[in-house]
């Protein structure tokens, strides 16, 4: 019996040696990838403070300096700085975190959709400790009805604790990665930041309402109420389906089945099951059966909450009403046409309007001559000229859209504390009802060419669909797909017979909507491809040139199906025909529509309660794992 008992532990010593050699090769993979972002971060954080420091200089030196024609030339270095300074702030490529102005409140919120959350396998250990090895049977988790939901209608739904354990883990999960990744980087959260080595009820925080609390009070009051804004549409969307409960995409299905798989993997490494697991992780009553229905809880609340937005912004209203949000909302609603490019620097756009012809017919060849590095790339890549033509473009869209110089808030001064107010001199030029075809702008780096002055425009939106076929570019060492700009010529050209041989598959058929709808769901890898790839109320200069001049192109009818080149790969398009309203008249539409729709959805929500009860608040998991 001594020697049976001296090899069990053995083989336990075993286990978990293989456990830990697992660990640290994880950890040693985690911290590689790590030092990676740190040191792409310490390359960004020292240019962005090289810059920082240039742009103050600069303005100290516009501050002091008398003659006009010197600040100007000084505003345009400093305008140059401020854009590579914003470049490298937007950078997208995952090494910098940007703070917005509701950051902190975004780190604490838990995201109700549970696939956006991963379980770190960080957290099994100390789960382990927790809740104990023996916890997987959890009786009064799975029994006991920890919350009572009441709805509109006076009807209440009884929620288990175990969903209560299952939101408290996301939150708690989410929050303690959240806060590891800003400290990593560096950035300060020690204002509103958990110390997770000390017990939730121990430490203070501020709620939403400015109030002091226990960090355990809050995270307790938040998991309420995303649980509450979870639920409420999925009983919405029960009630709307004869109160049987909506199936899931097949996407969904497909996430959700990736997810659980990577989860039963993970916890056969630790010798759990993968109930097992989720319970070590995620808390009493958690098991597999739990959480698929939790995920699918999300995502047909997600679905059905998107469907009845959408629906309640289809909402019509009288031309009354569409002629007085013209008239108040005017400025937003007129279009221009003009051409523009954005230079490198404010020489080379005096020298670009130097050689620019009164009728602006070599703009374009100009474009080409003085454009930079990347979009010769482009160019060359896609055979496509530098895009110049903006035609029907608004105001927020040059604004938003174009990084143009000619469009940012003019210089000013104000005192601190005071409310900025902003001017657009650029902006208020190109909108003038002054304007005229052929007139000229020079403004720092920006040079714009009028087509056609301010107007209201009476284009239709259109309606399209597409099948997006990217060319299949290489897997970099994290396992990602580069972009489709990165692909060889190689592999563009096998993109393209692709995207022929798709073609020609419509064209055997029965050449209809629905037919090339099929083809999108089989073979396009655009976000849009379960809906059969369906654009609908497509606004000029949404889309990316090449795509929006052929949506726009005065000879369309509908039925016209061709192939387009973009930098994302290439699109056989497919046109539905125009939209209900002219461009101006939908904006205004979605526009009041919005306010209509966030006003019934907000009484939507307020007709729902959810209050806990006494006894299944008891075996609610309310703090951290010390508490062991």
């Amino acid at each position: 019996m001594a020697k049976e008992k001296e090899e069990l532990k053995t083989e336990e010593v075993k286990s978990l040696d293989k456990e830990e050699k697992k660990a640290e090769k994880l950890k040693a993979k985690e911290d590689k990838k790590a030092d990676k972002l740190k040191a792409k971060k310490e390359k960004a954080d020292a240019k962005k403070k090289e810059l920082s420091d240039e742009i103050d200089e600069l303005k100290k030196q516009i501050a002091d300096e008398k003659d006009e024609k010197a600040k100007n030339k000084l505003r345009a270095k400093r305008d140059e700085l401020q854009a590579q300074l914003d470049a490298i702030k937007k950078s997208a490529d995952g090494m910098t975190i940007p703070m917005a102005k509701n950051t902190k409140k975004c780190i604490t919120t838990c995201v109700a959709v549970v696939l956006v959350v991963a379980l770190l396998v960080t957290y099994v250990a100390t789960g382990a400790v927790r809740h104990g090895l023996m916890s997987t049977l959890s009786v009064p988790q799975k029994t006991f009805t920890g919350m009572v939901i009441t709805d509109g209608d006076g009807e209440k739904h009884r929620v288990k604790v175990a969903t209560y354990n299952y939101y408290f883990a996301l939150y708690y999960n989410n929050l303690r990665s959240n806060q590891e990744q800003y400290a990593q980087y560096g950035i300060d959260m020690s204002e509103d930041s958990v110390d997770f080595d000390k017990k939730l009820k121990d430490q203070t925080t501020t709620n939403d309402d400015g109030d002091t609390v226990t960090w355990a009070d809050k995270i307790h009051d938040e998991v309420l109420e995303n649980i509450k804004d979870t639920y409420i549409y999925y009983y919405e969307a029960v009630k709307a389906n004869d109160g049987k409960e909506p199936s899931i995409t097949k996407d969904q299905k497909k996430e959700l089945k990736e997810t659980l798989d990577n989860y039963e993997e993970t916890a056969k490494g630790y010798g759990y099951t993968l109930s097992g697991y989720l319970t070590a992780a995620m808390g009493k009553g958690v098991d597999e059966k739990l959480f698929r229905h939790e995920a699918e809880i999300s995502y047909i609340s997600e679905n059905y909450k998107t469907e009845y937005q959408e629906e309640l912004n289809k909402k019509d209203y009288s031309n009354a009403d569409y002629n007085k949000y013209k008239k108040e909302n005017k400025d937003d609603l007129v279009v221009v046409d003009c051409m523009f490019f954005e230079c490198d620097s404010e020489d080379d756009a005096k020298d670009f309007v130097k050689e620019l012809k009164s009728d602006g017919s070599n703009f374009a060849q100009l474009a080409s001559k003085y454009t930079d590095s990347e979009e010769k790339f482009e160019k060359n890549a896609f055979k496509n000229p530098v895009e110049t033509t903006y035609k029907e473009i608004t105001r927020s869209t040059f604004q938003n859209s174009l990084g143009a110089a000619i469009a940012q808030a003019d210089e000013h001064e104000h005192e601190e504390g005071e409310e900025e107010e902003h001017t657009y001199s650029g902006l208020d030029w190109i909108y003038s009802s002054k304007r005229k075809a052929g007139d000229i702008k020079q403004y720092s780096t920006s040079v714009v060419y009028m087509l056609k002055k301010a107007r209201m425009s009476d284009t239709q939106t259109v309606n399209v669909r597409h099948i997006l076929i990217a060319p299949e570019t290489e897997t970099d060492e994290d396992g990602n797909k580069t972009e489709a700009v990165d692909a060889t010529a190689k592999q563009w050209k096998k993109a393209l017979k692709k995207a022929k041989k798709v073609l020609a598959e419509y064209k055997k058929g029965d050449k209809t909507s629905d037919s090339f709808a099929k083809l999108a769901k089989k073979y396009s890898s655009d976000g849009n491809a379960e809906d059969g790839g369906l654009y609908e109320n497509v606004v000029p200069n949404q889309m990316v040139p090449t795509f929006n001049a052929w949506c726009f192109d005065s000879s369309r009818k509908d039925g016209d199906v061709d192939i387009v080149q973009t930098k994302y790969g290439y699109h056989i398009i497919y046109f539905e025909g125009h939209g209900k309203y002219p461009v101006w008249k939908y904006t205004a539409q979605q526009a009041l529509a919005s306010d209509d729709s966030a006003d019934v959805m907000e009484k939507l929500e307020k007709g729902y309660k959810i209050k806990q009860t006494w006894l299944g608040s008891r075996y609610f998991e309310t703090d951290t794992d010390i508490d062991s």
